[in-house]
């Protein structure tokens, strides 16, 4: 992304600042984003930037988009993650979408936003083909954030025999399991999302029953390589592609939490004192803390996101496994360490802090919800620890391969 366009994408951030809160706010009780938010960002391009010139996105790299969603989720972080799905998996697909399709999807509705992945449901999916060449595709996924956004969902299914309980092998004699490309009008949306942190997310579940995938769209996945495009992060496994993304989030709650600490100490008297929180050393020590262990974990992960980007851009087709390695264990302790940081700070600030109305009372949830997602959640660090120990890593770790099933 042009630096120009980027320092102008932040400065919109920030023009939308009153519009994002007020959102963030509505949100807590609908459990989703309020549509004028969404109908904002889509006007702004806040879920095409991360996409090629050619489908009218800005060609983001993965650092653009730290900074990004880093930005947004500073003012909140429920319409941030929003911003997240939608523009992660939008670029996500066009990876591997054929020009002509390609073109239909995003230049035919330059509005367009898609979700997707999530969890399974409790009932197997399953997907069959049609006599036209479609596929019908059964199913439920939970946790498909901005789901209500969305005019499209990739749900996960097993390609089976018509009729029976044996799945359709490849060519290589292996179960045929794909990400389907369904169209709103093919699911329907379950009222399941109902928690604390990122509360707003509304990732609820997406329920598929007989979902029609014409022929056209059968080919169509959520990322392939390799891609139609030059840009590096096309070439970077999906685990780190939404591992970084995560972080990004992350890293935005706890800059925020540091600046709503510092407002709330510079006017807060605490009971039985004489003088505002910010003079008491406490408060000092533990804002210098806060403030290093955020920019020590912002430092490591743009670093290590940039020796990714530097190495694709030689041409390989995916990052070596000593980058991919360094930039998992980066997102995964830059989402801790922000919620150390919010945490460290929630507690300094004392009963303001707890009360439902304080900034600082959300972030302490959003963060705990960022650090416990699969792509940075802290078991990661037992799979990291394994490899700097000696032992054989995951595929997932390698730069070249997907989780293997535990």
């Amino acid at each position: 992304m042009d630096q120009h366009i980027l320092a102008s994408r932040l400065a919109n951030v920030e023009k939308l600042r009153d519009d994002i809160l007020a959102a963030g706010d509505e949100a807590q009780e609908l459990r989703r984003l309020p549509d004028s938010i969404v109908n904002k960002l889509v006007d702004e391009g806040f879920f095409r930037f991360a996409l090629p010139p050619e489908m009218g996105g800005e060609n983001a790299s993965s650092t653009d988009t730290i900074e990004i969603l880093e930005a947004i989720a500073a003012i909140d972080a429920s319409v941030s993650w929003n911003v997240m799905l939608g523009s992660e998996i939008n670029a996500m697909a066009v990876g591997g979408m054929g020009p002509d399709i390609a073109k239909t999807v995003y230049l035919d509705n330059p509005k367009v936003i898609m979700c997707g992945g999530g969890g399974p449901g409790t009932k197997p999916p399953r997907a069959e083909r049609t006599a036209d060449g479609g596929v019908r595709v059964w199913g439920q996924s939970t946790f498909i954030s901005g789901c209500h956004n969305a005019t499209w969902c990739f749900m996960a299914a097993p390609l089976m025999q018509p009729g029976k309980d044996e799945p359709e092998l490849d060519s290589q004699g292996n179960p045929t399991f794909k990400m389907w490309f369904l169209h709103r009008d093919q699911w329907e949306i379950l009222d399941t999302w109902d928690v604390a942190g990122l509360r707003g997310s509304g990732s609820h579940d997406v329920k598929a029953d007989g979902a029609y995938v014409p022929p056209e769209h059968v080919g169509v996945d959520l990322m392939v390589t390799p891609a139609h495009y030059e840009n590096p992060v096309y070439r970077m496994p999906i685990p780190l592609r939404l591992s970084y993304n995560k972080v990004a989030i992350a890293l935005g709650v706890a800059k925020g939490a540091i600046a709503t600490f510092s407002d709330l100490a510079q006017n807060k008297v605490p009971m039985l004192s004489t003088s505002t929180l910010n003079k008491r050393p406490i408060a000092q020590y533990r804002m210098g803390e806060a403030v290093a262990k955020y920019r020590a974990a912002r430092a490591y992960v743009m670093k290590a996101m940039q020796d990714i980007e530097d190495e694709l851009s030689t041409g390989l087709p995916a990052p070596g496994a000593e980058t991919t390695i360094n930039a998992r264990l980066a997102c995964t302790y830059g989402a801790n360490a922000c919620m150390e940081v919010v945490d460290l700070l929630h507690n300094t600030a004392g009963t303001s802090g707890m009360r439902m109305h304080s900034p600082l009372e959300r972030k302490l949830r959003d963060a705990h919800a960022c650090a416990t997602h699969r792509w940075v959640a802290h078991p990661l660090y037992q799979d990291l620890g394994s490899i700097f120990l000696g032992n054989e890593p995951d595929p997932e770790f390698t730069g070249q391969g997907a989780p293997s099933p535990k």
